[in-house]
């Protein structure tokens, strides 16, 4: 981690601030299997009804399911609905 990053890190811990809007790093919530919301992304990679991947600060965002489709998407926010099986990090 670079030192900046280690300082914010450090800061928002101090000041019990959200590391993900200081970091710039994803949000990612799932409620069940059934919809995923992530936040602070940098743009689709891959988008069919089986596989979503999504570029982040933190890597790649594998999502793999059934009927996948992005139900709404914004600026810095995605949401994501259909049978969700997997979620994963690739570099």
């Amino acid at each position: 981690m670079k030192k900046n990053e280690e300082i914010k890190k450090s800061l928002a811990e101090i000041l019990e601030l959200p590391k993900d809007i200081i970091l710039d790093i994803p949000k990612i919530t799932m409620v069940g299997n059934l919809q995923i919301y992530i936040e602070n992304h940098k743009g689709i990679i891959e988008y069919s009804s089986n596989r979503i991947r999504i570029n982040t600060k933190s890597g790649v965002l594998r999502i793999i399911g059934k009927n996948l489709l992005i139900k709404n998407i914004i600026l810095e926010e995605i949401i994501i609905i259909g049978e969700i099986q997997q979620v994963e990090f690739t570099d």
